[in-house]
């Protein structure tokens, strides 16, 4: 009797580069700290009503003026190029000590770069970044954010609770790393 070695997994996709200094590549983007330069862009995340229709609207002047000065190589916070041009299309954080101690991404993207697929593409890249060293990875978006909700089960994370917060009912996903099983 011939007894065959169990079956493996394919082995997952070669996480995303990153070289020195925090960049983390893709295919088309860079994921960097935020410069000065970016300041203006980052400000148009924070104060355009579209941007800001599923999180509580634009941001007020006092709190931008406050924020437009901690943003800038904010531990991280990552202003999210398009390789090609240096444009900057948005913004992803990752807090390591989130919502309930685990580690949250957070994004934003500018409205004239949505639905080319970039922020899938930064997501995940972030959130396999995360996965690395972390046994999860949380987002939180509102439940009426049908958007966010696709591109949060496109990049792997499954919906784990929901709940009230800030008068909005708000969706909490989940994305545990793999596990690896030794030989």
């Amino acid at each position: 009797m011939t007894v065959s070695p169990p079956c493996r997994p394919a082995a997952p996709a070669a996480p995303p580069k990153v070289p020195p200094g925090g960049v983390l590549r893709t295919e088309r983007l860079l994921l960097r700290p935020v410069r000065g330069a970016d300041v203006p862009a980052v400000t148009r995340l924070w104060t355009d009503p579209e941007v800001r229709r599923h999180l509580g609207g634009p941001v007020v002047e006092q709190v931008v003026r406050i924020r437009q000065r901690r943003i800038v190589g904010a531990a991280g916070a990552r202003a999210v190029v398009r390789a090609e041009d240096g444009a900057v299309l948005g913004l992803v954080t990752v807090e390591a000590a989130g919502r309930g101690g685990e580690t949250e991404v957070s994004y934003q993207f500018l409205p004239e770069h949505w639905g080319s697929g970039y922020a899938r593409e930064a997501v995940a890249a972030a959130v396999a970044r995360v996965l690395e060293t972390a046994p999860s990875v949380v987002a939180v978006t509102q439940e009426a954010n049908a958007r966010s909700r696709r591109l949060l089960e496109t990049v792997g994370l499954e919906h784990a609770e929901s709940f009230v917060e800030w008068d909005a009912h708000q969706v909490l996903y989940r994305r545990r790393a793999a596990r690896t099983e030794e030989p």
